[in-house]
């Protein structure tokens, strides 16, 4: 199956993660059937690509349960579930959802990628660190905390099913897009030596020579890439259908254009698009918004053009956390 572009199409397992267990703000668990109704499966099939619908993961949990015990089974279901997916050969898209789901999500992809004797490198396209911990959150909200349990911070026994595979290498992590942290979050990140790339270096240098810089690194490390896209990534007046809105994010050309290079890099092998609150969006326009992404990110274009090498990368400005 192929591409106008010639390119060879991906065989895709869209998984609904309709979690809410990790936020206190009600109506993520509507976010999978957003994205569906908006197109989500027909647009990447279109584009020549292989789409099947495994459906929601419904985790043996009571409805309504909530605390770590709710999402400790989130976790575990989703992680089998992305993990099935990529060691039968697809890329799983998960579908959210608040972002607490990425600890399974990518609990499930590390586990693949130790049996394959693969490293692993996360993409957070985020306005928040997620890196904080029971002791740091101000909030207590688990949402704000899927990274910091990955990288194998303390407070979150029990979470991930035994055996654990490693935990995530924090110096393979890279925010991107931050423009909102706690006291707590900034000091575990510099201390991680987390990569980051915050607004106000994307104003500076903008979003081109930042991302060839992860991507040249991921590529030469010959890493899988997971990508993990929050809706509060973008401007709030772009897409509103979050319950984190924090002003001042990407613009719809700068989201398309990461989208765009993703694609031709051909690196991504995994993705998460979570915190979508169909609730508080006005009429489906963040959740059309981004099925628009994710059509860029599989290989929607408006001309084809050549591939450029990721390895021609710009000298790096100035990092920060």
């Amino acid at each position: 199956m192929t591409e106008a572009g010639g390119e060879i199409g991906r065989r895709i397992a869209l998984i609904g993660a309709p979690v809410e267990v990790g936020t206190s703000e009600p109506g993520s668990l509507m976010g999978p059937a957003a994205l569906r109704t908006a197109g989500l499966a027909r647009t990447l099939a279109d584009l020549g690509h292989a789409v099947t619908d495994r459906g929601d993961v419904a985790p043996d949990v009571p409805a309504g349960a909530r605390g770590f015990a709710a999402v400790t089974a989130w976790t575990r279901a989703l992680s089998r579930a992305v993990a099935a997916a990529l060691d039968a050969g697809e890329l799983p898209v998960a579908l959210g959802g608040d972002h607490s789901l990425s600890l399974g999500t990518v609990d499930g992809v590390l586990r693949h990628c130790t049996r394959n004797g693969q490293p692993l490198a996360v993409l957070w396209l985020d306005a928040h660190a997620d890196f904080n911990t029971p002791e740091t959150s101000p909030s207590g909200n688990v949402h704000g905390m899927p990274l910091a349990a990955l990288c194998g911070e303390p407070g979150f026994s029990d979470l991930f099913a035994e055996p654990a595979p490693p935990p995530l290498d924090p110096a393979r992590v890279h925010l991107f897009g931050l423009r909102s942290i706690d006291a707590g979050e900034r000091a575990l990140v510099s201390a991680r030596r987390v990569g980051v790339t915050d607004m106000r270096t994307i104003d500076e240098f903008g979003v081109v020579a930042p991302l060839r810089r992860v991507l040249e690194r991921v590529a030469g490390e010959g890493a899988h890439l997971h990508v993990s896209l929050d809706v509060d990534f973008l401007d709030p007046a772009i897409a509103p259908g979050v319950g984190t809105t924090v002003p001042g994010g990407a613009t719809f050309r700068e989201a398309h254009l990461i989208m765009e290079m993703l694609h031709d890099s051909g690196l991504v092998r995994s993705l998460d698009v979570v915190e979508l609150n169909p609730f508080l969006d006005e009429r489906g326009r963040s959740a059309r918004v981004l099925v628009e992404l994710v059509a860029s990110l599989f290989g929607r274009r408006i001309l084809d053009r050549p591939t450029p090498p990721v390895a021609a990368v710009p000298a790096e400005p100035p990092a920060r956390a």
